[in-house]
């Protein structure tokens, strides 16, 4: 059975058990802070289980995709040498919110898997809580007795709390679960070793396939359990995992999801799969990471060097290095997989097929980058080779490859390894490496480490909170929960009201500001965010009187600038598609009330006068002073319909907003708040145009008395100059002739200076005093620059025998003191220049370092030059 008929399979039978089938979440978590990246199919319902959002339907099964690369479940390190670890996964599951519980959820799973898909029942067990005396848990003994009418007991197996009690982190939704496992190992094996003995046993043959979790609980951040408003089903089954089972592999990789991929990189490598241990590991790392970056890339997320952004970066370079490393793939190939990846996925996953171009442009960027990197790198390594051909690299060199480049100690090891120079390393280097690198991720924690406190309800309220802020900027409101904050050294509040016109931070509008207002009393509302579906309110203290309303209010000049901006931002979207092309797409944007910041799909810089052009249509478009049609509760294949664009990596309902300024101009899925023409944003101003990552640029404006104010300062500028030249008939060819002046004269100060030099390096070289038979310079002079010091040095020293030279500058008024050795003194007389410059830079108030052969120090005292050049003549000499 083919991965795509079982897929199907899937879905048709919920669907006929009147389930709804929904759409993938993004694979990057939007508005939740507790989570980086989807990393189970129950994250886009989370809020649903805490009771903080309605479900549309009560019923619905889907397959999302996953990632597990950090935080608790974190599988990276694993992949490719198992058969059964990915990072990027597909997720297959069926949902029940208050409806149906463990009866339906266990007969439903047992028939799909043994009547639908014909899996051998003498080949599974299940398992089930059983229970736990630390948190007072009874076993699920209700579990134990629906399974017992469909398996005999003897495979129904007790679970610990570790592997049947499912968490999703630290807080949150929770519950007892009860997993399905298959035995897919020979008749022979079976005959000698029973599969229940190797249950949850880490065997790449005996395996969990689906997960039915019985949600019933919420995790409170002091780690006690308290019962949800009620109980919920969420089941997960590997699709990967199913598809090895049904297609009787021996591994996820042999199935149809991976073959493809993975004979593709084979032939592009020329090896072939299955014959090298080594290269099969690499190949199979390619084959999973390719999917994970390319369904990254797709739903939003680019690589960057901060934190999402980073992770696409480390599993991207991660492939690469495998490939570079075991399969001789020294050019960019990893984007050349893309194609065929679409060819699998394409058709499911649309955002994929919609975007393949731009995920491949990214793609091949992102590798020639790091290949220019790994050649850094290796050249580095090459340095530490022969750095260390008397001392022994340490961990603190390995790390600053890891830390600066890149290199995993893994990579560096490999090698040294390579060149039959293990043995160059320190004893102790893994030791310091591991230590350096857990020291950084405690800064990293430390730096970011927030306590939470657990929701206090105030006020039950049976509906969502309700957003006012499209039509008022000021309402009567309830507080229905809060919660304390303690982030480092600050603590703050967060407040939900049952009705609010503040709008939450989304689609790049930041949050509003304003007041609460109790009885005259203001509590400053310093930011909002979204939480899930929730609105919520940032404030440094709590109004006074909790159960009362308070008249909530939004600033109202802050809310209108930002405003100038956003709908801004739509008018620019469609010029910059206007002047370079369909292909541009919105990459993210930032909304505030002083600038806006908008970034887009596009390969090559903007010409200036594409910049012209993008911004003389926007400017056309607000003097034309367009109504805006704002329609709501749209069906969103009416939507399509109407030509809206969508922001990739956003997850639409059934029902969305259309931002309309002009049907045959600018039409966008957009939550945001916008201005009622566009006549009030008055002017735009583009004030920068750059690049941000690969295959995207990033254009920054300014709009209304900002974009004013910019005007007028660069006025201002310019006259100014025209003052200070006289007022030129043409200035920029007078700053021009400036310009070149100042070239010109340049280039002679260099060449006096170079003839300067020469003459002083002759006239040092004739002052040589030969001192117990070695050839001494110390002098004393001014010099243009510490550059100019280390010229005549290394000159002397490249032309003179046993030179001992001490060079006291002074550079700029400030003290700089150089000594050179010969090689050979350094060897033979134990010479050393850094302990020289070391115990005489106090005289001038500084301090410094070097080589052996040659050191330098700068200073603070200039008078005490002097006795610091006789300072180290006496100890060089010991005179």
């Amino acid at each position: 059975m083919e991965s795509k008929i079982i897929r199907k399979k899937f879905m048709d039978f919920f669907e006929q058990k009147s389930h709804k089938i929904v759409p993938s979440a993004p694979i990057v978590v939007q508005n939740d802070p507790t989570l980086m990246f989807t990393n189970a199919g129950m994250n886009q319902f989370k809020d649903i289980f805490l009771g903080d959002r309605k479900p549309a339907a009560k019923r619905v099964a889907d397959t999302q995709k996953c990632l597990r690369v950090s935080g608790k479940h974190n599988d990276l390190e694993e992949v490719g040498f198992d058969t059964y670890h990915h990072t990027m996964f597909e997720m297959l599951g069926n949902w029940s919110f208050g409806d149906y519980f463990k009866k339906e959820a266990i007969e439903w799973a047992w028939e799909l898997l043994t009547k639908e898909f014909g899996l051998d029942a003498d080949r599974m067990y299940v398992t089930v809580f059983e229970g736990d005396k630390s948190e007072s848990l009874a076993a699920d003994e209700e579990s134990r007795a629906f399974w017992a009418t469909q398996i005999s007991e003897d495979r129904i197996l007790n679970g610990s709390k570790k592997d049947n009690f499912w968490e999703m982190g630290d807080t949150g939704p929770c519950g007892p679960c009860s997993e399905i496992h298959i035995d897919l190992r020979s008749d022979s094996d079976r005959k000698k070793v029973s599969g229940k003995e190797l249950v949850n046993m880490d065997h790449p043959q005996v395996v969990e396939v689906w997960n039915l979790v019985f949600i019933q609980f919420n995790r409170l951040s002091n780690g006690s359990l308290e019962n949800l408003p009620q109980k919920h089903v969420d089941t997960g089954m590997g699709f990967e995992r199913l598809a090895m089972a049904i297609q009787a592999k021996e591994s996820n990789y042999d199935t149809d999801v991976f073959q493809p991929i993975i004979q593709e990189v084979a032939q592009m490598a020329g090896v072939e799969y299955g014959v090298d241990k080594q290269k099969d590991i690499a190949i199979r790392v390619i084959a999973d990471h390719i999917r994970a970056i390319s369904f990254t890339i797709a739903d939003g997320q680019l690589p960057g060097n901060v934190k999402a952004g980073y992770v696409v970066r480390r599993i991207l370079r991660r492939a690469v290095r495998y490939g570079y490393s075991f399969l001789g793939m020294n050019a960019p190939f990893l984007n050349e997989l893309v194609p065929k990846l679409v060819s699998q996925f394409g058709d499911i996953f649309t955002e994929l097929f919609d975007q393949k171009d731009f995920v491949q442009k990214v793609i091949k960027e992102e590798e020639l980058t790091f290949l220019r990197t790994l050649d850094k790198g290796l050249l580095l390594i090459e340095g530490l080779i022969k750095e260390s051909e008397s001392v022994k690299i340490k961990g603190d060199s390995i790390f600053k490859l890891y830390d600066t480049y890149g290199f995993p100690k893994d990579l560096s090891l490999l090698i040294l390894r390579e060149r039959d120079l293990e043995s160059r390393l320190s004893e102790n280097w893994e030791k310091e490496f591991d230590t350096l690198k857990s020291e950084q991720q405690n800064r990293s924690k430390v730096a970011s480490e927030q306590d939470a406190g657990d929701w206090i309800q105030v006020l039950e309220s049976e509906s969502d909170s309700e957003f006012l802020g499209y039509e008022q900027l000021e309402a009567e409101s309830r507080i229905v929960k809060y919660r304390k904050i303690v982030e480092k050294k600050s603590t703050f509040f967060q407040l939900v009201l049952d009705k609010t016109p503040f709008y939450a931070e989304s689609g790049g509008q930041v949050g509003d500001s304003g007041v609460f207002i109790q009885n005259g009393a203001k509590t400053v509302v310093f930011d909002t965010k979204k939480e899930h579906d929730l609105i919520v309110h940032f404030t440094k203290d709590l109004p006074k009187d909790l159960s009362m309303s308070v008249n909530s209010s939004v600033a109202k000049d802050r809310r209108s600038k930002t405003e100038n901006n956003h709908s801004s931002t739509h008018l620019l979207h469609a010029a910059l598609r206007e002047v370079l092309g369909e292909h541009v797409q919105q990459r993210g944007s930032l909304v505030n009330d002083k600038i806006l910041r908008f970034d887009f799909s596009h390969f090559a810089k903007m010409s200036e006068e594409e910049i012209s052009r993008v911004e003389q249509i926007v400017n056309l478009r607000i003097r034309q002073n367009i109504l805006l049609d704002e329609r709501r509760n749209v069906p969103i294949e009416t939507a399509k319909e109407m030509g809206a664009m969508a922001l990739f990596g956003e997850k639409y309902g059934s029902e969305v907003r259309v931002i309309t300024f002009d049907s045959d101009y600018s039409v966008e899925l957009c939550g945001g708040t916008h201005v009622p023409a566009t006549g009030k944003i008055g002017l735009l101003k583009i004030t920068s145009e750059s690049s941000v990552a690969a295959g995207v640029r990033r254009i920054e404006a300014v709009t209304a008395e900002a974009a004013e104010n910019f005007v007028n300062e660069n006025l201002q500028l310019i006259e100014s100059v025209r003052q200070i030249l006289k007022h030129p008939k043409d200035l920029a060819q007078s700053v021009k002739n400036l310009v070149e002046e100042k070239s010109s004269l340049t280039k002679k100060v260099e060449r006096y200076e170079l003839e300067r030099l020469k003459n002083l390096t002759t006239e040092l070289k004739d002052r040589v005093e030969v001192i117990n038979g070695l050839n001494t310079i110390f002098y004393e002079g001014s010099f243009a620059s510490g550059d100019a010091v280390k010229q005549i040095a290394f000159d002397l020293k490249r032309q003179i025998e046993n030179l001992i030279l001490v060079i006291g500058g002074n550079v700029d008024d400030k003290p700089n003191l150089t000594v050179m050795l010969s090689d050979n003194l350094v060897e033979e007389n134990d010479l050393n220049a850094v302990d020289v410059i070391r115990s005489v830079s106090s005289h001038i108030k500084g301090g410094g370092g070097g080589q052996s052969f040659y050191a330098t120090a700068g200073g603070k005292d200039l008078s005490g030059l002097s006795e610091a050049v006789q300072a180290a003549k006496k100890l060089l000499l010991d005179v």
